[in-house]
């Protein structure tokens, strides 16, 4: 399955964008967001948003955007959800781009770099894929969460914050267990003691109530004594 590319350029960077169409509509499906016509009064801007919402609503899987720097299309695209945008004017950035931060549009300067070179990029651009790792999925999912924070949904910082104060919060919960826990064994403890103590108690009264006993049985034989010899 050929790869969609949707392509953009205001005037700065509509030359470029023609050359590029030819020598790449060969190998892919190339879909142009204008401009149409060279018109040196356009505005960059009106052409990103194409290209941008093309590739945030899946009608397209990449976009290439070009204006005379490259930086002004590329501000605008990351205004749109969905977009990760990047000027690349070296072919390392470009493929490690997509590997690693999963860049799905292109910024090019015509101004900055020639057709020669702009072709180098957008090929290196088109033919790397998202590695998929771990790590590189954990970052993804952390600046997609950046989006969601502009529409009120908890970024990051926010989401770290929270999970310090859970982790706090449970901390606290934790010694207060501790505290409870150790409560109950003093109680016990005091509890043990207490029985110790009674049973001691008890055994004492035994002891004097044996020893009282004893005394009577004694003075009643002395007495009996005492009768059997008068």
């Amino acid at each position: 399955m050929r790869l969609r590319v949707a392509i953009g350029a205001d005037h700065g960077g509509f030359e470029l964008k023609q050359e590029l169409i030819r020598r790449l509509g060969q190998n892919v499906e190339i879909v142009d967001k204008g401009a149409y016509a060279y018109d040196a009064h356009d505005d960059y801007p009106d052409t990103v948003i194409l290209v941008g919402r093309a590739v945030a609503g899946g009608e397209v899987d990449r976009g290439v955007l070009i204006c005379g720097s490259g930086v002004g299309a590329c501000v605008a695209a990351n205004k749109i959800a969905g977009v990760r945008a990047s000027v690349c004017h070296d072919t390392y950035s470009a493929h490690q781009g997509v590997e690693h931060d999963d860049l799905n549009v292109l910024c090019l300067g015509a101004r900055v770099v020639g057709v020669e070179v702009a072709t180098e990029l957008a090929v290196a651009f088109l033919m790397a894929r998202f590695s998929g790792e771990e790590r590189h999925l954990r970052r993804l999912e952390k600046v997609k969460s950046l989006e969601t924070a502009q529409e009120g949904q908890p970024g990051p910082e926010q989401t770290a914050e929270s999970h310090g104060d859970s982790e706090a919060e449970a901390a606290l919960e934790e010694d207060d267990k501790e505290e409870e826990e150790e409560a109950e064994e003093e109680e016990e403890k005091e509890d043990e003691e207490d029985e110790e103590d009674e049973d001691e108690e008890d055994d004492v009264e035994e002891e004097d109530a044996v020893e009282d006993e004893a005394e009577e049985e004694d003075d009643e034989e002395a007495e009996g004594k005492e009768d059997d010899a008068r």
